[in-house]
């Protein structure tokens, strides 16, 4: 008996853009739900960020696009002209799911609100990412995770090394873990539905998911006369077991041991130190109200320059002391850890196989999809619309007054060759 994906018959609308919520909508085409996406005409514009991320721009080899978008289906939609609309509608009659990243104004104009929908879609899931949300003064600003997530939020402001710059941002960070938190908004939304017949909005927002992930620091922030003031230092970090050290190499080891006075007795003599177990001048409790974070750092910084981050990891891992070299990407790329826990999959491309990342929620009885790409703009408009019951003339007449657009219009125009097309 083959293992059975677990959201068959579930089918999902994903009309949004960039990162967040296409990577949510990828969350449930990944457990066997039917996702078709609705773009424009020109697609979503993460179909041409290529060159800005160090990727090849050719839509046969777009691996941010295949991340967000692998297993859904492909409709261009006209939805300023009514009926592009009414092509929505009927796919809503029979959609679980709708999600959209719009504007809340925006969204607004065209009567694909939840208020606008809710009385005729009553069982419908209806799924709202947002930067900010959708009250307040900054509501309808535009929401990216470098903005909304990162700075706004606090996370950037006080993450980098005291005295130096803000770090350097990397794409996407924000919208995925905002759109696994929506995923399972989402579902308690679905389950809900499912048992008493009514839908509900679930509504997320990159500023809020930020502040929750950093809700430990946030509220102890509040406690104005105790704890560190970040933006702070490494050379006196507030817990010295907490921290980075620079090997001989120029590596350097995070280590991450929050009970101090336990790690304490064990670590010292790994460090060459075994005088110093049991002296009470550096207990957390005397380190803390004598400040001496600098001095107990440097005397760790000082061992750790003596060996090369090799050599510490075997002292270390032998020890069962909590540590890891801080890896470059290259080098997560060939972890055989992350191969092991299916972190990776080989896929093969134009210019060969890459190591494509999978989702990270992973079900040990359900069917485990094999990669797939995500699809090309407009490929599955014409097949959608046959399914919803639209004739072969009025398909024909709706193509002519570009009320939808098939891949085939477009191909040219954005980079698409059909005798490539065919070998791939």
């Amino acid at each position: 008996m083959s293992m059975q994906s677990p959201l068959a018959g579930i089918k999902v609308i994903d009309m949004s853009t960039f990162i967040g919520a296409p990577a949510c909508a990828r969350f449930f085409a990944e457990f066997g739900a039917d996702v078709i996406k609705i773009e424009p005409k020109g697609g979503d514009v993460v179909r041409f960020n290529g060159a800005s991320e160090g990727r090849l721009a050719t839509p046969y080899e777009n691996t941010t696009w295949d991340l967000e978008n692998a297993h859904k289906r492909g409709l261009i939609l006209d939805l300023k002209a009514p009926e592009g609309r009414e092509v929505l509608f009927k796919l809503l009659e029979t959609t679980d799911i709708f999600i959209t990243n719009w504007r809340p104004q925006a969204i607004a104009k065209l009567g694909l609100d939840y208020e606008s929908l809710k009385d005729k879609f009553p069982k419908l899931v209806y799924a709202s990412f947002t930067g900010y949300g959708e009250v307040g003064p900054d509501c309808n600003l535009p929401g990216y995770d470098f903005t909304s997530y990162w700075a706004r939020s606090g996370l950037l402001g006080t993450s980098y090394q005291k005295g130096t710059e803000p770090i350097n941002l990397i794409p996407g960070i924000g919208d995925h873990t905002t759109g696994m938190f929506l995923a399972a908004g989402i579902m308690v939304a679905l389950f809900n539905a499912q048992k008493t017949g009514k839908g509900d909005k679930v509504e997320i927002n990159l500023l809020h998911s930020a502040i929750w992930t950093q809700g430990i620091a946030i509220q102890a922030a509040q406690y104005k006369d105790l704890g560190t003031k970040y933006p702070t230092s490494r050379k006196v970090a507030e817990n010295p077991f907490n921290n980075t050290y620079k090997s001989k190499d120029g590596r350097f080891i995070q280590l991450s041991m929050p009970p101090f006075d336990i790690f304490y007795p064990q670590f010292m003599p790994l460090i060459g130190h075994p005088e110093l177990v049991g002296n009470p001048r550096y207990t957390m409790k005397s380190i803390t109200e004598n400040k001496l974070h600098a001095e107990f750092i440097a005397i760790v910084e000082e061992a750790f320059a003596q060996k090369t981050a090799a050599e510490w990891s075997e002292i270390l891992v032998k020890a069962d002391i909590p540590h890891s070299v801080a890896q470059v990407w290259d080098e997560v790329l060939e972890d055989k850890q992350a191969w092991a826990i299916g972190a990776f999959e080989n896929v093969k491309y134009l210019t060969g196989e890459r190591a494509m990342v999978r989702q990270p929620v992973s079900l040990v009885g359900a069917e485990k999809r094999k990669y797939a790409r995500g699809p090309f703009l407009g490929e599955h408009s014409d097949e959608i619309l046959k399914e919803l019951g639209y004739t072969d003339e009025q398909r024909q007449d709706m193509h002519q007054r570009n009320i939808f657009y098939t891949w085939d219009d477009l191909r040219e125009k954005f980079g698409g060759n059909l005798a490539q097309e065919k070998s791939y």
